[in-house]
């Protein structure tokens, strides 16, 4: 397995240049066979029509490449599939547009109707022949977890979801010794090291590496930051430089023009539905449209959401908060709609036009929530070190279930490698992620349910 493992990169070149191949081909007997003779206005011949292939398959490459639909061996099948179908979506429509503006008039969608049919069903093929491929090449990893003082079963429970990567055959408990861990280890593919104190992980991780062990670890907090660190030679010494700024003047500039920008085209877009919603949200009830509420964004500053309004009147009446459960009986059958689709969030636009939120950023939390969360996890308060946004890299990555620890490293994650590439790639993965119904608890914020202060307060303490 070791050896084989050494030759997962040139496999993964090969089935992604595959299905590359196979879509770019279709697009082009299609464009050859059916519109090229159409178009009204200079055709497209010879170095032209490589050209425009070459367009088709870059924006292919780089809408699969967003949405993980090469990563075969790493994602779900389904994944997989759903992440290609997502692409080729937007890649033929995108290329219709083009084709049509430069003919000066809509062609005929059929074809490419057609061509994307046709392309899902040769994916689902691919999808499912690379995959058995690539497991029948490299079987799953024979595992070991080190682990420490926090129960291990969920995680266990996390990883057994993912039979076709892991295996897991051994749990060791870090008490035993580093000598004793590390002779009960020896022999396996990989070693997750979980909930491990880092003066101790360290020692492990350094063996691991002197055998040439795969080690997998959950981060820390300290992890996180210095992984975004600079390296500094001035001398003989190595330095790592941990600016911790936030973003640079430039980056704020242009993520604020971005903002901007973008806010203000959306809510001209979905201003119809907007007022839809508006309309049915009054009818329904005759209670007020917006629900406005107080939230944090950067610098602990305190300023009003809008949302519309999804629960009953007066949800709150007795003042004290109360997060929404998945069955909340205070939503209303409008609410329930709009939730569902994510239209509730839509006046937070407004939010991003005037400056207090962001169209990417960890999503805010309500003052008093929040306190009770720092008491718990001090580092919580880390997330207002940027602004909050409307959609962010916990939403994308985490699970209704993810617990509130897991969901704050992934938002240090955005803020320590925060770039406008990667906020980018998050608002392209939030359009996937809006049509996925096994998905829709990926959305979810924090809950106060999912906390355990006795949890946290140790985990803390080891960072």
């Amino acid at each position: 397995m070791r050896d084989l493992k050494n030759y997962k990169g040139s496999v993964s070149i090969f089935i992604t240049l595959t299905i590359i191949t196979i879509q770019s081909l279709l697009f082009f007997l299609t464009w050859n066979l059916v519109y090229n003779d159409e178009m009204r206005y200079s055709p497209f011949y010879n170095k032209g029509l490589i050209l425009l292939v070459l367009i088709y398959a870059i924006m292919y490459i780089t809408f699969s490449n967003v949405y993980g639909g090469y990563k075969v061996g790493y994602l779900r099948l389904s994944d997989i599939i759903y992440s290609q179908i997502v692409s080729l979506v937007f890649v033929n429509a995108i290329t219709y547009a083009q084709v049509s503006l430069m003919d000066r008039r809509l062609l005929n969608p059929i074809a490419f109707i057609a061509l994307t049919i046709i392309q899902i069903f040769c994916t689902v093929i691919w999808a499912y022949s690379s995959n058995r491929f690539y497991f029948k090449v490299f079987p799953p990893m024979n595992i070991a977890i080190v682990f420490g003082n926090k129960n291990v079963d969920s995680f266990i429970d996390k990883m057994g979801k993912r039979w076709d990567k892991y295996k897991i055959c051994k749990t060791v408990d870090v008490g035993m010794g580093i000598d004793a861990v590390m002779t009960e280890v020896e022999g396996y593919d990989g070693v997750v090291i979980y909930d491990v104190e880092s003066f101790i992980r360290n020692r492990i991780l350094k063996e691991c590496y002197k055998k040439s062990i795969s080690v997998y670890m959950t981060p820390k907090i300290s992890d996180i930051i210095i992984g975004s660190s600079d390296e500094v030679h001035l001398f003989d010494t190595p330095l790592f430089l941990s600016k911790n700024t936030g973003m640079s003047y430039e980056q704020k500039f242009l993520k604020r023009a971005i903002d901007i920008v973008v806010s203000l085209i959306l809510i001209v877009i979905t201003l119809p539905i907007m007022l839809m919603v508006a309309i049915s949200i009054k009818l329904y009830d005759k209670g007020p449209v917006l629900f406005k509420q107080n939230r944090l964004t950067i610098d602990n500053k305190v300023f009003e959401i809008y949302k519309f309004r999804s629960m009953i009147i007066d949800a709150e009446k007795e003042g004290i908060p109360l997060m929404a459960s998945k069955d909340d009986d205070r939503i209303t059958k409008i609410g329930k709609v709009i939730r569902k689709i994510r239209f509730d969030e839509l006046p937070q636009l407004l939010n991003v036009l005037s400056g207090d939120m962001s169209l990417v950023g960890p999503r805010p939390e309500r003052p008093e929530i929040a306190r009770a969360y720092i008491e718990i996890i001090p580092e919580f308060e880390f997330r207002t070190k940027v602004k909050a946004g409307l959609t962010g890299y916990a939403q994308i990555m985490g699970k209704y279930n993810t617990k509130a620890y897991d969901k704050l490293k992934l938002d240090m994650m955005y803020i320590e490698k925060f770039s406008l590439l990667l906020d980018l790639k998050i608002l392209l993965m939030t359009f996937k992620y809006l049509f996925t119904p096994s998905n829709e608890e990926s959305t979810e914020g924090f809950d106060s349910s999912e906390l355990s202060a006795e949890y946290e307060c140790s985990v803390t303490k080891k960072d």
